[in-house]
């Protein structure tokens, strides 16, 4: 790294965006949270399920039960709140981040990019100075006030939300969202109940003009936002944009509200003391030489271009995987593709024994909730995981050998039906793992 590089990153900042933010994660993390607990999915998605689809190397995470997950919800709750206010920032910090994560981790079936964004920047959050100013912490010690940070505390901020933009336009440069419109062109119709809008959601060109503009929104608004000629009518289309999502399609829950309030990292730290001029009582004048200094920025600097090339690297690895990607969905995850199909699927499993040629048809509903049969039946890693779940289940019931075979049809973007895997294959003998799934039929359009 060069001398200017290297000052690039380490000359002084103002601390606001990053109080500004913390604020803003904190309070939005707590409403949604609070949200989750009052409608009841604490219990319905992780205390009532009898089976849990675990990620690939985490099966050691398990629900706490009922007693221990609402507890964990509160002490996540608590910890957001802490961060909002500044108090024990990061005790409260590294509380959120593994509680919310262990939270994440228990079943695939519930994974949004928006969760997986949150445990990226809490994980963040843990190594920065976010509570140095309007903050309980500095009310409690004058001394830790300080007014400027090294650049790249804000600048890791702003390239994780750059990240997540560009990859998810990059992800829309297909033919199936651009030239398709798909899958718009299914969605939309169903949204005419709306008003002034509605009597439109059935021409094709709306469908092509959300298609179209998702793209270029996507792939050029970072770019807008760091350019301080065009920031303030970027970020109105920022606006715009992610409430005009939250109200087209609500089921994509807190991600629009996420976005609107992460985006205002790009914002000037002049802008930002404005914004934060209600909260004049908590920021007592600092000491002199005000400046947050890491003693070992040398090695957090390197430990962050580490970080930065895993999150530029972890959304490419599909690259390493044949077939279609959103028919495998093998490096799909975690890759920043944002509501960019419309797959549905109808699965049925047959448990055979060789020894006794004894068979029985499964019911999935004795085993899984209609959410988690949703979306096994279209992602083979977890077609996968229960076919080895009722195989040890029936070899509980007395089956000596029990071999696992699925009839699983999948559509693509409103395609017609197809068989989605051979169903010759025992699917209770095939690894777990990484590896590319032979065993799911080839993509026909």
């Amino acid at each position: 790294m060069t001398g200017i590089n290297a000052n690039r990153f380490t000359r002084p900042a103002s601390i606001a965006p990053l109080i500004t933010f913390r604020i803003a994660f904190g309070l939005l993390m707590f409403a949604s949270l609070l949200r989750f607990w009052w409608r009841g999915w604490v219990t319905d998605i992780y205390v009532l399920p009898q089976f849990h689809f675990t990620y690939q190397g985490f099966e050691w995470v398990r629900p706490l039960g009922n007693t221990g997950m609402h507890a964990l919800f509160a002490v996540v709750l608590l910890a957001a709140l802490f961060i909002t206010i500044g108090f024990l920032y990061r005790i409260s910090a590294i509380v959120f981040f593994l509680g919310f994560t262990y939270i994440e981790l228990i079943d695939v079936t519930t994974y949004l990019n928006h969760y997986y964004f949150i445990s990226l920047v809490a994980f963040l959050m843990i190594w920065l100075p976010a509570n140095r100013r309007y903050a309980v912490d500095t009310l409690l010690r004058p001394g830790n006030r300080r007014t400027e940070v090294p650049a790249w505390c804000i600048q890791v901020l702003i390239f994780q939300i750059s990240a997540v933009y560009v990859f998810a336009g990059l992800a829309k440069l297909n033919a199936d969202w651009l030239l398709d419109a798909q899958p718009m062109r299914t969605w939309l119709p169903a949204k005419t109940h709306l008003p002034l809008a509605g009597p439109f959601m059935y021409k094709p060109w709306v469908a092509y003009l959300f298609s179209w503009f998702g793209a270029v929104y996507d792939l050029f608004i970072v770019f807008f936002l760091l350019n301080k000629r065009t920031r303030v009518y970027a970020y109105g289309v920022v606006l715009i944009f992610h409430i005009a999502t939250a109200v087209f399609f609500p089921g994509i829950g807190m991600f629009p509200y996420v976005m609107m309030t992460a985006s205002l990292i790009f914002f000037s730290g002049e802008f930002h003391e404005r914004l934060l001029g209600f909260l004049r009582g908590f920021s007592m004048k600092p000491e002199q030489n005000s400046v947050y200094r890491y003693s070992k920025q040398k090695i957090f600097l390197a430990v962050l271009g580490v970080y930065v090339a895993i999150q530029i690297l972890l959304p490419l690895r599909f690259l390493l995987y044949p077939g279609h990607l959103f028919w495998t969905e093998e490096g799909y995850r975690f890759s920043w593709r944002v509501m960019l199909m419309e797959k549905a699927g109808n699965a049925y499993f047959t448990v055979k024994d060789q020894t006794s040629r004894a068979f029985f048809v499964v019911n999935n509903a004795e085993f899984l909730t209609p959410l988690q049969e949703k979306m096994m039946s279209t992602q083979p890693d977890l077609i996968l995981k229960y076919a080895h779940h009722l195989a040890e289940i029936y070899r509980q019931r007395g089956m000596q050998h029990p071999e696992v075979y699925g009839e699983i049809y999948v559509t693509l973007n409103g395609r017609r039906s197809r068989l989605f895997v051979d169903s010759t294959v025992n699917l209770a003998a095939q690894p777990l793992g990484w590896e590319h799934y032979q065993w799911v039929l080839p993509y026909q359009k």
